[in-house]
């Protein structure tokens, strides 16, 4: 990883930096104790090659002791990294959720939904376990590594050497086997994305999945992507397995090295048998940081794969929601479109040089076929979009310059593809204002032909209507999706094809009831249905992207 991302990421852990220091020193004194182990057992050894019982015994104890100390060192070290684990894991989710959903809707328009999902859960445990397992511990076990390399340069240098000479072997055995984790890494991140986007996708269109016989085929390439996942879970595993053993078998061949070594040394009677154990003792631990170490360098590779993701994203510039601009106060309602130009990436421009005005308290009716650039004109003029070039004024104020919660504030939407959320009948309708009273609530539903089926649900107004109100008809969840915008009591109404899943009759009744409404605001009527058109009083016709007549709408009152 680079410095400057590594800051970033460290920048999370910022917040549990006192706690996060505890565990590096309850690291640092395992470490300590683990160094201390070798010496101890050389001295046991070496009263029991001299029947020295009573040091012996003495020495023993302080083994015991120190094996303790050790356990309880870990205990505490291990409960506080978990639970900064479980902190950090928790303030990552909530900041990288806060900043998806700061983004434009254009970057979702470009990235698969199950990839957004997989960073949130896959990728921040990852980094979340890096961070605070991974990172934290290669301190304490380059300290354990210059410990023990040193007490057995003490002992023998000539051995010790052949010992250092064989760390750099250790890390070339890393460097090898570790170079095939990161690729996989980020392919197992994709296979998850993959199996995310697939359940997420097939959940949502599950009516049409049973309509249409499908559940085999559907579940088949579900099947398909676990799957791919366990094939590359296996291949991942079996890396990390072979990482530890190979290290073991490197650092045991060591051993038998040192062995044979010192065989010349112990009959010569220049090294005696306590220091033997003692020099062998360190040579084992020595093995178990490199090999931890192996691990942290497998982890790395992972962890970067993850990082890079998390990276893009955060790097993503988000909608200026009260950072720039002034604030746009109450307003009137007049529109303005001046010399407006819009094309999406990479297609041909949708809007082309839109010059249009709507009066305060005015019903516009937006008429074109699909593709025309209906709906983008109203995303502009909330901002969801920007235009390539020219200008929005509402009252005269340039939107370009207002923040983006004081002008939406100022704008109610029914869109043509209801967005509910699995709460009450009630809770859809407050979406969009603070803290209504009930009458409100129920002024917006009746208002919206709303109320009369919503007092025959089993519980009314507290009746849950399931995720994206599956449990209502489309009729009943346009009509609640009106609701919430009317109790929002906006200056400017955008219905986009509001009526659409209205019967004739119903739609008759909606218009001579809402026509009182709609005339104390500025309304944008996005429809192809000729009854709607009746609320206008100017229609506006749009083809490919162009104006091509405005229309006084004789009928409308």
């Amino acid at each position: 990883m680079n410095t400057t991302n590594l800051r970033v990421l460290l920048g999370y852990a910022l917040p549990y930096r006192a706690v996060l220091a505890v565990c590096v020193l309850l690291m640092l004194a395992e470490s300590v104790a683990a160094l201390a182990v070798p010496w101890l057992g050389g001295r046991v050894a070496d009263g029991l090659l001299t029947h020295q019982i009573l040091d012996t015994g003495s020495m023993l104890l302080a083994l015991l002791g120190l094996f303790a100390v050790q356990a309880l060192l870990k205990f505490g070290n291990s409960y506080l990294l978990n639970r900064s684990a479980q902190q950090i894991l928790a303030d990552l989710r909530i900041r990288l959720y806060d900043h998806l959903q700061a983004l434009p809707l254009s970057f979702y328009h470009q990235r698969r939904q199950g990839d957004v999902l997989a960073l949130l859960t896959y990728d921040v445990e990852r980094l979340s376990g890096f961070l605070t397992g991974t990172l934290l511990s290669v301190i304490p076990l380059l300290i354990t590594v210059a410990g023990a390399l040193l007490f057995m340069f003490r002992i023998d240098p000539r051995l010790s050497l052949i010992a250092a000479v064989l760390v750099p072997l250790f890390y070339l055995l890393m460097k090898v086997i570790g170079r095939r984790l990161r690729p996989l890494a980020s392919q197992l991140q994709d296979a998850h994305a993959g199996a995310i986007s697939i359940a997420e996708e097939n959940l949502g269109m599950l009516p049409a999945i049973k309509c249409f016989t499908r559940e085999s085929h559907e579940s088949a390439r579900y099947r398909g992507q676990v799957q791919e996942i366990l094939s590359l879970s296996k291949r991942q595993e079996a890396i990390y397995a072979a990482l530890g053993p190979s290290v073991q078998l490197l650092a045991a061949t060591g051993v038998v090295l040192v062995l044979w070594l010192a065989s010349d040394r112990i009959s010569g009677g220049s090294m005696d048998p306590g220091e033997l154990v003692t020099f062998l003792l360190y040579t084992g631990l020595l093995t178990r940081p490199v090999g931890a170490l192996a691990d942290v360098y497998g982890q790395t590779q992972t962890a970067r794969g993850a990082r890079e993701r998390l990276m893009r994203v955060l790097t993503e510039r988000p909608e200026p929601l009260t950072q720039l601009g002034h604030e746009l106060q109450a307003v009137r309602g007049e529109i303005e479109f001046r010399a407006v130009n819009y094309a999406y990436p990479g297609r041909p421009p949708t809007l082309a040089d839109i010059n249009l005005r709507i009066h305060a308290g005015e019903t516009v009716a937006i008429i074109g076929s699909n593709g025309a650039g209906k709906s983008t004109l109203a995303h502009l003029l909330m901002r969801i979009h920007e235009p390539v070039s020219g200008h929005i004024y509402i009252d005269g104020t340039d939107i370009s310059g207002v923040t983006l919660h004081s002008l939406r504030r100022q704008i109610g939407v029914v869109p043509q593809h209801v967005l509910l959320f699995n709460g009450s009948a009630r809770d859809n309708i407050a979406y969009g204002h603070p803290d209504p009273s009930q009458e409100a609530i129920e002024a917006a539903a009746r208002a919206a032909r709303a109320h009369d089926f919503i007092v025959k649900l089993p519980q009314g107004y507290d009746t849950f209507i399931g995720d994206r109100g599956l449990r209502l008809s489309g009729g009943q969840q346009q009509r609640l999706a009106l609701a919430r915008a009317l109790l929002k009591d906006p200056p400017i109404l955008i219905l986009d094809e509001a009526t659409a899943m209205f019967d004739p009759e119903g739609e008759r009744e909606f218009l001579e009831e809402c026509r009182e409404i709609l005339e104390q605001r500025t309304v944008l009527l996005i429809t192809h249905r000729p009854a709607s058109l009746a609320l206008a009083k100017r229609v506006v016709q749009l083809v490919d992207g162009n104006i091509i007549s405005y229309t006084a709408n004789n009928g409308a009152e």
